[in-house]
């Protein structure tokens, strides 16, 4: 099973970059798959990290195997062109080690800033992914339609996985996720509503495309992880972190002038949205999970997207690593990290 990392510098903690890279350096030698950044921009005093791309050159710089993931690059925001040539920069640069998580975003004061129309969101998307495959398929790419127009650019370096980085894609509209489908890219599932929305569509799409399960195994779930030596200290820190989240969706709501909703429960919280207990829990919940999603990838939340501190987090981190990882290490069957055969270009897939 694929484990990865995720929630690290969110929710308006802009935290130490020293510090930062101390622990992905860390997570590094201690044996997790990757590890995955989102993008946000315009928040001067929230967001350290605008630029997941820069982030990501100096998380591979410093690390020798894990990979580094984008969740998500917005394309809308983007010329496709320049985009494709610095992730296949980045690719060169890490020896092979990126993650391409794409999506069309949600954040319209974003959009509004750049002057990107919420109408053009979805061809703009669909369009930068045909052109950013081309370009890394391609000796040369051309546009004579669309918002991008340009003839015979040769994008380089050439990427260092072929046919290109493992695209991954999230979305939840059905448009969304049937690009994926018929592409057999795998998804991002989020968490916040969690995959219950998205793997019955996704698998339903694959079914009518007849496209591989492969894209399905290598979708990545997401679940908070709560790791404890006693199953009633864990339980203690589920409660806490519950109390949190339970906060911070009440004033997310108030902020859109939308009411409150429900306080999530705490069968709810334990079932749906983390994996939590003491290591042997952590470890019997990931292969439960696996074996109703189908799914052999997950990203770990250790820090629940800034609610919980960076040292707390990687002391879970820790035992987790050295407990539960470990545990999946000896199972022969255990796939490695999502390989891009699955992955194989099919521009026509995404235009038709």
């Amino acid at each position: 099973m694929r484990i990865d990392l995720a929630g690290f510098a969110r929710e308006g903690v802009l935290g130490d970059h020293c510090a930062l890279m101390r622990l992905v350096e860390r997570a590094d030698t201690l044996g997790f798959d990757g590890i995955w950044f989102n993008e946000f921009h315009f928040s001067r005093d929230t967001l350290p990290y605008p630029s997941t791309l820069l982030l990501g050159a100096d998380i591979l710089a410093r690390t020798e195997r894990l990979r580094f993931g984008t969740s998500i690059l917005v394309l809308p925001l983007y010329h496709p062109l320049l985009l494709a040539e610095q992730i296949a920069q980045l690719d060169f640069q890490s020896g092979g080690r990126v993650d391409v998580g794409i999506g069309r975003g949600t954040d319209p004061s974003t959009f509004s800033a750049l002057g990107v129309a919420p109408g053009e969101l979805h061809l703009r998307f669909r369009e930068a992914l045909k052109i950013m495959i081309e370009a890394w398929t391609m000796p040369h790419c051309s546009a004579d339609a669309g918002p991008w127009k340009f003839s015979n650019v040769s994008v380089g370096p050439r990427p260092v996985q072929q046919p290109h980085p493992p695209i991954y894609v999230a979305g939840v509209s059905e448009e969304t996720v049937d690009i994926a489908a018929r592409n057999g890219f795998p998804l991002l599932l989020s968490l916040e509503p969690n995959e219950a929305r998205q793997l019955p569509v996704f698998d339903a799409a694959l079914n009518r495309h007849g496209t591989t399960r492969a894209a399905l195994t290598a979708s990545s779930l997401s679940r908070y992880v709560v790791i404890a030596p006693t199953r009633a200290e864990a339980e203690r820190c589920v409660d806490a972190l519950l109390e949190k989240l339970n906060t911070r969706r009440a004033e997310r709501a108030l902020a859109r002038g939308m009411a409150p909703p429900q306080p999530r429960s705490r069968a709810a919280m334990v079932a749906d949205f983390t994996i939590s207990g003491t290591p042997e829990d952590c470890h019997a919940q990931l292969c439960a999970l696996s074996a109703r999603t189908g799914s052999q990838s997950i990203r770990c939340l250790f820090s629940a997207n800034g609610l919980i501190a960076n040292d707390v987090a990687l002391r879970g981190m820790e035992l987790f690593a050295t407990e539960v990882l470990s545990a999946f290490r000896q199972q022969p069957s255990s796939p490695p990290p999502f390989e891009n055969a699955v992955n194989k270009p099919a521009i026509q897939g995404v235009i038709s």
